[in-house]
């Protein structure tokens, strides 16, 4: 294949290499580039090798044969060619993007050195870099400071609490992973998180980042006080990395924005993954990356019929160990006035599920606990069938594992 014709797949996360291994499969072989040095892995996974329980081969990807490590630096659009940091280019005919995201670095005094770097001490929890780094520094007793109470923090907390950290969550909203779960299962993640040492500070703002010699030794909470900390967790969300698409003239908004081909602004460019807003949404989760990533596979082998048009996606987070926890959420988890919602709870047992029906239809749920029974409620959810009216098979759906 030469140059001019050849698919490019800018990112060797797990959109971009799902994408190279169907063009390959369906005969159209591409070149993946990534700027990691680590061997393709799945970011999902990285708490778990915090944690202790996975090492990094084991959440490897498998990555195709056509895979280059470079770090790009500028897209020029007009010879369609990438520059290179070493100065070298890769000429494409099709780009496909799926540079993935950032870390979302809060405006905290201190948080960087004179030049600009995170003192020692502090690290974001994004990458394999960040993972290793963090696991490098973690022993027993060490005192860390968790900023962020949403998926990233919690799984973060738990995994340092695990490996024997003094763990502090510091989390801004009033209560933890706000925009997927309703109160009472944001109860349930608290409960256990204290179960495990944690100690959780909800509606608290950090203000500050305090270092002696370059190193972190404590953190500032508005309101004045201070938490001791060797450790310093920055789990703040993430941003969609979009800047080499912007620099380059293609059209930005929160994310690179793309049609249901995954076409970008420029008709040689494409986008899929963290990176990507399609109709409106920025996913940020597994599951969209990889139906985007399947749709425009068909795509580009020459289905003229391939289309993306949207996930309805599944936060799913699964901690297992000693102290074995985990949790699902889809849709709608609040009701609107005129819906039906079923809730089931064992305080005992810490479990909890509730779901959401509108129209005879379920439009959303929330599960902790024992998950048995999340692969068919998801189901039902997805296909958006109306269920029998005499509400007997959602209730077979909820207690099908016994956890009533």
């Amino acid at each position: 294949m030469t140059s001019n014709s050849r698919v490019v797949v800018l990112g060797a996360g797990l959109a971009g290499v799902r994408l190279a291994r169907r063009l390959g499969e369906l005969g159209v072989p591409a070149l993946l580039v990534g700027d990691e040095e680590h061997r393709p892995y799945n970011r999902v996974l990285l708490a778990e090798v915090l944690a202790g329980r996975y090492s990094p081969d084991v959440i490897a990807l498998p990555a195709p044969a056509g895979l280059v490590r470079a770090k790009v630096t500028g897209i020029d659009r007009d010879r369609r060619v990438l520059a290179c940091a070493d100065g070298s280019e890769i000429a494409y005919g099709t780009l496909v993007l799926a540079t993935g995201s950032n870390p979302v670095l809060p405006p905290l005094r201190g948080l960087f050195t004179p030049d600009h770097v995170l003192p020692e001490g502090v690290h974001a929890f994004r990458t394999m870099d960040d993972c290793l780094g963090l696991s490098k520094a973690v022993r027993p007793g060490v005192r860390a400071v968790v900023i962020g109470g949403g998926l990233l923090g919690v799984s973060a907390a738990r995994a340092l609490a695990v490996r024997g950290a003094q763990v502090v969550l510091a989390q801004q909203a009033e209560r933890l992973m706000e925009r997927q779960l309703d109160p009472n299962a944001s109860r349930l993640v608290l409960r256990h998180l204290k179960d495990l040492g944690v100690e959780v500070h909800t509606e608290c703002r950090v203000r500050d980042v305090r270092c002696l010699g370059g190193a972190v030794r404590s953190v500032e909470m508005a309101d004045g006080y201070a938490l001791d900390a060797d450790l310093v967790v920055l789990a703040c969300g993430v941003s969609p990395r979009a800047g080499l698409a912007k620099a380059a003239g293609i059209a930005v908004h929160k994310g690179i924005l793309v049609d249901d081909r995954l076409c970008t602004s420029d008709p040689h460019i494409r986008a899929v993954g963290d990176c990507a807003q399609h109709d409106g949404t920025v996913y940020g989760l597994a599951a969209p990356a990889l139906e985007q990533a399947d749709a425009l596979a068909a795509s580009l082998a020459g289905d003229p019929d391939s289309r993306y048009t949207g996930t309805r996606a599944l936060t799913r987070l699964t901690l297992a160990g000693n102290s074995a926890f985990d949790l699902a959420a889809f849709g709608e988890t609040e009701p609107r006035p005129g819906d039906d919602v079923v809730q089931l709870a064992d305080a005992t047992r810490g479990t909890y599920r509730k779901v959401v029906v509108r129209d005879d239809r379920l439009v959303g749920g929330v599960l902790v606990g024992e998950l048995g029974t999340v692969g068919a409620l998801a189901r039902a959810w997805e296909g958006a069938e109306p269920l029998p009216s005499d509400g007997g098979p959602l209730l077979h759906l909820l207690t099908n594992d016994g956890g009533t």
